[in-house]
């Protein structure tokens, strides 16, 4: 009897438990939209007087570029570059939000055809520069179509950007077993990184290569990990200095 009735009060404390943690995570998932709507409401809100400072600071050089001096055309010139910039990082920040509020439409996608169109893309864009890709054929999964069209275009666009240094770079999308777990992966003969700084490489706004070396927001990979979290999966790198970059991912 007394087995009993401690058995009862030990699943109910379970239960009470349980409860606790719904809630709260409830509450959690609350204030998480709530940031993620005033971040995208602050950003979108911010483009209209971004571009009235770079439309007048266009017409300001158009129309008096006589009247000023070379330091005032530098300073101008220098206004229009940081608003310029900044439109980037808020465009860059609402689409970071728009991944995270998205509603998902899961289908069977072609990653293996996205991979093709965003490298040929990437060809035409530079069509110049001489790189040799690596597709595996065949690779296909179950996911949001246009999402995962935006993690992979983020992570060829960061393997063409850092692998540019070279003479001849090569760029590989495959599927293969790292640790004991099958996972898709994008791999450069790029710059590559110091895995001491790995931790930093998901975070929004976080760099490891200086902006005048490689452009870039610091966005990109951060909405990557959005769009494979929310995918159920996981995403990691591996890498060492001058030795280029994979970056690994399930789903």
């Amino acid at each position: 009897m007394r087995d009993n009735t401690e058995q009862k009060q030990a699943e109910a404390a379970l239960i009470k438990e349980k409860e606790e943690v719904e809630k709260r995570t409830h509450q959690l998932q609350i204030y998480i939209n709530e940031l993620e709507a005033f971040a995208y409401s602050v950003s979108h809100d911010l483009r209209t007087p971004l571009r009235s400072i770079d439309g007048f600071s266009q017409m300001l050089f158009e129309h008096y570029n006589d009247k000023l001096d070379d330091e005032g055309k530098s300073y101008l010139q220098r206004v229009r570059s940081a608003s310029q910039r900044m439109a980037e990082l808020i465009d860059d920040l609402i689409n970071l939000s728009r991944v995270t509020r998205s509603e998902m439409h899961y289908e069977t996608v072609d990653l293996s055809a996205l991979a093709r169109t965003i490298t040929m893309e990437l060809q035409q864009s530079q069509p110049e520069r001489d790189v040799e890709f690596t597709i595996a054929p065949g690779l296909v999964a179950k996911g949001d179509a246009h999402l995962l069209r935006v993690a992979l275009k983020n992570l060829l666009d960061n393997a063409w950007k850092f692998s540019r240094k070279q003479a001849s770079a090569g760029i590989k999308f495959g599927y293969a077993e790292t640790n004991g777990q099958p996972a898709y992966f994008v791999r450069d003969n790029g710059v590559g990184f110091d895995m001491a700084y790995a931790n930093k490489l998901f975070g929004a706004f976080q760099r490891l290569h200086a902006p005048d070396e490689f452009e870039g927001s610091g966005i990109g990979l951060a909405t990557v990990q959005r769009i494979i979290h929310r995918h159920g999966g996981k995403i990691w790198a591996e890498s060492a200095v001058g030795q280029g970059a994979t970056f690994y991912f399930t789903l």
